[in-house]
């Protein structure tokens, strides 16, 4: 195992290597201006992850190692002038060997739309919008940037909702978003959608389901409400877009605390086929800023999460019950424009009411930017354990590049 650990680990940094040089600076995007001016412009953003994971822990017939695109994205957007914007987002996730289809024509071989919405400017620092968003309640976790997290991935069960509410992590609705001093905002009120993950028959099966829409309709179950509330201590973040920064590499002195929430009326239908409401709630705390001289930089994040999905609920990565999760990482002193090192550890614990237990997962790793986020590698080790059952360590080695 080690061996080939290692083997992977050549591979990854080689290829990494290759595709960083050249690279001297980067400017937000490849912009195209409008106008003299610039304030007309047209940008657009690419990124792509490239997995490989060993896993020790599969079916006899199965590999251990596994390469898959974790991530292929193209961002656009377009601001004709202040009052207005226009944002578009596509691609496709997680694709490997066992979903690729033969022409490209299969469920994970297509690329769809992750954000597509229009924005208009109401005041200064207030903008509404409407369309496929983003800007969601919960947590900073719940509107985690996938370009510079800190950790190899987000915390999964942050993303509280993906799959059953949502077109992963999006809703369809209108929300109201902006600053008042130090405090930030967003709120949505959006459609809950009736095709979800969770296909089951509650009385059938017994158990508590998160179909409210496609079994009590859009009347009683139509309706998403959620909210996110940040007070920006030190540096002021952007708020321009709703992707939040995973780590800003000692860029920014950030400290910031945050609360939010997430309501869907009759989102769930119980046993004896009654609905009950889901409610999810959070509160957290970031910080990144230096430390010490010559770039040292420290990033931490905790968050506290309340799960509602009605009684009992247990489904995969969701459950009713409570959640802390916390992450920290230390990038090493260092040149800007030199190779950095950022050790991190990160930790989840959650309870399972309908378990009467707990799960948990520890991570370890570490990143290795060649040129900051547009060119990075990841490595990390995770064990992950739900109840009785046995824990499961994975080792996976991640290659981005960001342009």
């Amino acid at each position: 195992m080690k061996r080939k650990f290692l083997l992977l680990l050549g591979l990854f940094l080689s290829v990494n290597l290759m595709y960083s040089q050249g690279i001297t600076e980067y400017t937000g995007g490849y912009k195209i201006k409008l106008n003299e001016d610039g304030s007309k412009y047209f940008r657009i953003i690419a990124w792509g992850q490239f997995w490989a994971q060993y896993n020790d822990n599969v079916a006899p017939t199965a590999s251990k190692l596994n390469f898959s695109v974790r991530r292929a994205r193209v961002l656009t957007y377009t601001q004709l002038n202040k009052r207005f914007l226009i944002l578009t987002h596509f691609g496709l996730n997680s694709l490997n060997g066992g979903n690729t289809s033969p022409i490209g024509t299969g469920d994970r071989s297509q690329v769809f739309f992750h954000d597509f919405w229009g924005e208009w400017k109401v005041a200064d620092n207030h903008n509404v919008g409407a369309g496929l968003h983003y800007w969601n309640g919960i947590s900073r976790a719940n509107n985690q940037s996938t370009l510079n997290m800190m950790t190899l991935d987000n915390n999964r069960q942050s993303w509280a909702t993906i799959g059953l509410s949502d077109q992963f992590a999006r809703h369809i609705g209108v929300y109201v978003k902006g600053k008042l001093g130090k405090l930030q905002y967003r709120v949505a009120l959006n459609e809950a959608g009736t095709s979800t993950l969770d296909t089951r028959d509650p009385v059938a099966s017994g158990v508590t389901v998160y179909g409210g829409r496609r079994i009590l309709g859009s009347r009683d179950a139509g309706k998403v409400f959620q909210g996110y509330f940040d007070y920006n201590f030190l540096d002021q973040e952007s708020n321009f877009l709703p992707y939040k920064v995973g780590t800003y590499l000692g860029s920014k002195r950030v400290f910031n605390l945050g609360a939010g929430f997430f309501n869907h009326a009759n989102g769930v239908v119980d046993a004896s086929g009654n609905g009950a409401d889901v409610n999810i709630f959070a509160v957290d705390a970031f910080y990144d800023s230096p430390v010490g001289g010559n770039n040292a930089a420290i990033t931490a994040y905790a968050v506290y999460q309340s799960n509602d999905y009605g009684p009992d609920y247990n489904f995969g990565a969701y459950a009713t019950g409570n959640m802390i999760y916390t992450h920290v990482g230390y990038l090493l002193n260092g040149d800007k424009s030199s190779t950095r090192f950022q050790p991190y550890l990160s930790y989840q614990n959650r309870t399972i009411d309908a378990l009467d237990d707990n799960a948990s997962r520890f991570g370890v790793g570490a990143n290795v930017f060649l040129t900051g986020h547009h060119s990075k590698l990841t490595l990390e080790y995770s064990n992950s354990k739900v109840a009785s059952a046995n824990s499961n360590g994975i080792f996976t080695v991640q290659a981005m590049i960001y342009l």
